[in-house]
């Protein structure tokens, strides 16, 4: 039975930025992000075939426990007020996709002071395999687990040209043991997060 998580913010980014934004509903409301959204969703569910779904949302896409630990964490993400820096014909487009996940039936969850990463590693490790992970970000390469078959779909190249991400792929990318790709992550660090490595 696949249980396929949907990193929901890394796909509506990439809808948003994907899609002409000359998508507009009869009111001229914005819906690239959230045309791209469904049509990635429905693309991954015909490949794939998963036979459950979970959207994962931000509960806090910078969680204060994080930023106790390290104030740097996506502080490069800010802008001068502090708030995350968001295109403005996005945001109104969330609350719709979120509505229409919804009305799908198709489970939202997120939880209070935690990203969505945080809700698909507790989903990949307390779930039993098959699980597809949707995402275009590389710090969740560290759920893959082969003998549990929890594989990432890594849509960096958008989802005709993704990758699905075992621990083959990341020896043959990184030439690191596949089950190490956290200690690279530390390692090396994240520019993207403003991590720096070791």
């Amino acid at each position: 039975m696949t249980l396929m998580l949907l990193d929901s913010a890394s796909l509506w980014y990439r809808a948003y930025y994907g899609m002409p934004d000359t998508l507009v509903g009869p009111d001229g409301t914005p819906v690239n992000a959230i045309r791209g959204y469904l049509d990635m969703t429905a693309r991954l569910m015909t490949m794939y075939k998963p036979n459950r779904l979970v959207a994962c949302i931000e509960g806090d896409w910078r969680p204060t426990w994080r930023t106790d630990l390290f104030p740097e964490y996506k502080a490069n993400r800010l802008d001068d007020e502090g708030d995350e820096e968001e295109p403005d014909l996005l945001s109104p487009q969330i609350p719709i996709l979120l509505d229409v996940l919804e009305a799908f039936g198709i489970p939202l969850v997120g939880v209070d002071n935690y990203e969505a990463d945080d809700v698909m590693a507790s989903y990949a490790v307390t779930h039993k395999g098959p699980i597809r992970v949707v995402t275009g970000d590389r710090d969740l390469f560290q759920l893959v687990d082969d003998k549990r078959d929890v594989a990432i779909v890594y849509l960096a190249k958008g989802i005709s040209q993704h990758d699905l991400v075992n621990r083959a792929y990341v020896e043959k990318k990184y030439g690191i043991p596949g089950d190490r790709y956290a200690l690279f992550a530390m390692i090396r660090g994240d520019a993207s997060d403003g991590l720096p490595g070791i």
